[in-house]
């Protein structure tokens, strides 16, 4: 299975509380992680593959080692085959930490890289993948899944916002736990939610 996600910003702490970009209403980073840790490991096993679009983690240290190694543990601590498109808070510094400590998880690598982004297949669409939002133009058959804006919205129909924080979430037709990666159907009942929304404002 696939599953979608991005902008889990681990130890970013001055997301907590009722900020106004990306409320995260937990008393402590250490809460905040083991919570997405916790729900994402509760949908993905650890055969799946999760896409995650940027923005890892927001945690720097003097040496940088050491917070490498805590963003490290926390990803290793995460179920399935990452796939790592770089947001504008990951550093080329951190993914070359990462593919020194690179391991094999279902006979592939654990994390794989990306600077900008993926183009996938699925149920007949093609994703554009990026950690950014792109304006793409007229376009059949492409929805671009990204990061970036937390709980904003880009006002087009093909573009979708698959962080933690997004409030498309919305079209679900169930509450997804804090945190836990977006599965095919969700990707899917999102697209077909926007739509319909966009088409009643006509």
């Amino acid at each position: 299975m696939k599953f979608f996600t991005a902008d889990t910003h681990f130890f970013h702490k001055d997301l907590l509380g009722n900020n106004a970009f990306a409320p995260r209403p937990f008393p402590s980073v250490e809460v905040m992680n083991q919570t997405i840790i916790d729900n994402w490991n509760a949908r993905v096993k650890p055969t799946d593959t999760v896409y995650h679009l940027g923005d890892i983690a927001l945690y720097f240290t003097h040496p940088a080692s050491l917070s490498n190694e805590a963003v490290y543990n926390v990803l290793k601590a995460l179920n399935g085959n990452l796939i790592l498109i770089k947001g504008n808070h990951d550093s080329r510094a951190f993914f070359k930490y990462l593919k020194k400590r690179n391991f094999e998880v279902n006979g592939k690598p654990k994390f794989e890289f990306h600077d900008v982004g993926v183009v996938i297949k699925m149920n007949h669409r093609q994703l554009y993948m990026t950690h950014y939002p792109m304006m793409m133009g007229i376009v059949k058959q492409i929805i671009n899944l990204h990061g970036h804006i937390h709980h904003y919205s880009v006002n087009v129909k093909e573009n979708l916002n698959v962080g933690i924080d997004t409030p498309e979430k919305d079209y679900l037709n169930y509450k997804i736990p804090f945190g836990a990666p977006f599965s095919e159907a969700d990707i899917e009942q999102m697209i077909k939610g926007k739509r319909e929304d966009f088409a009643k404002r006509g």
